[in-house]
């Protein structure tokens, strides 16, 4: 594996020896996608792909995270650019 991607230019993302601290946004993500997509209906792979595109646009730019001060990711990256929150209050 670790040829394939020197071949290709890829660095490779490796922390330390039990140090799972980089994966953890990645491992939240599909959690959460497991818990919310609907994988029995999906008996082809473009139903499979079509579900989890669906999924995906719906994570970044509609599902508030609390801990992005109640937006989406989409929405919080907005926010931080302008310094204008969207959610009137």
């Amino acid at each position: 594996f670790q040829e394939i991607i020197s071949k290709q230019e890829i660095r490779q993302s490796m922390s330390r020896r039990g140090n799972c601290w980089d994966n953890a946004p990645q491992e939240s993500f599909f959690v959460h996608m497991k818990d919310e997509i609907h994988l029995g209906k999906c008996n082809t792979f473009n139903l499979l792909k079509q579900e989890t595109d669906n999924y995906i646009d719906y994570y970044n730019n509609n599902r508030y995270q609390w801990n992005l001060a109640k937006l989406s990711p989409n929405k919080y990256y907005e926010y931080l650019e302008t310094g204008e929150y969207p959610i009137k209050i």
